[in-house]
């Protein structure tokens, strides 16, 4: 059996497993380990069938959470950007006894719009799907390009993430558009009400993947769960605020 490549670094008393997002690897990472490393000990994953995790084919969310859950520490904080955010949520909700906390960022809980739910059009996630099959690479960077749209450091950002994608292996064309399949079909925004963690939600103010208007959605609707937005991130905060979002994991930390 395949298994996941998976790396502990940290001296912090808290484990934080730190899920990728779509497309991506663990590398994604860099520019907060260092910091978040002195207050916790970090578990940095590439998720199934991505980067160094190879071997896998198209799943389901649902056993993407049973393939990390498997390697993780026994009680976590766990964090998931975006695609990852999903994957978190799911271990989670079906096992709160393992997760000390759950951090979402630039995530969702229904990526796809919905009557009045805003997210993207069902119809664009299909044309990637179509597009990878067509021009793999090509598909993989302007999905990257959309992601750090509008911010002051978006032209560096976007080549930060191209140059993680492209330092490792790249997923087979069956594990991305598995991972659509999940973006485009995943509702966990029912499930989520009955949430027992602590439950930190942390979006960027100019995303395109994720609007804004979700935060102040989900806020009614989850009651039991904080926000934080950051003015002038897009969808990878972490990359253009790398120390901003540190300093709220730190205070997330301190009331767990």
């Amino acid at each position: 059996m395949s298994k996941l490549w998976w790396q502990t670094k940290g001296e912090g008393k808290d484990d934080l497993v730190l899920l990728h997002g779509w497309g991506l690897n663990a590398e994604v990472w860099h520019c907060i380990c260092e910091e978040l490393s002195s207050h916790f000990r970090l578990h940095l994953v590439d998720l199934p069938g991505y980067g160094r995790s190879q071997g896998f084919g198209a799943l389901t969310l649902e056993e993407m959470a049973e393939l990390v859950l498997a390697q993780a520490p026994d009680r976590a904080i766990w964090l998931g950007w975006s695609l990852g955010g999903l994957v978190a949520s799911q271990v989670a909700l079906k096992y709160p006894q393992r997760v000390k906390g759950l951090v979402t960022v630039a995530s969702s809980p229904c990526f796809t719009t919905h009557g009045d739910w805003p997210g993207i059009k069902p119809e664009i996630l299909a044309g990637f799907q179509h597009q990878l099959s067509e021009d793999f690479q090509r598909t993989v960077e302007r999905f990257l390009a959309l992601q750090t749209l509008g911010t002051e450091t978006a032209r560096q950002d976007a080549r930060r993430l191209k140059s993680v994608v492209l330092e490792q292996p790249m997923p087979r064309i069956e594990v991305l558009n598995g991972g659509l399949e999940i973006l485009k079909t995943a509702d966990l925004r029912e499930p989520l009400k009955h949430l027992t963690v602590p439950f930190l939600r942390l979006y960027g103010h100019l995303d395109g993947l994720v609007p804004r208007k979700i935060a102040g959605l989900l806020d009614v609707h989850l009651p039991q769960s904080k926000t934080v937005i950051f003015p002038k991130a897009a969808h990878a905060p972490f990359i253009s605020h790398p120390h901003d979002v540190c300093q709220v994991l730190e205070e997330f930390q301190k009331q767990l």
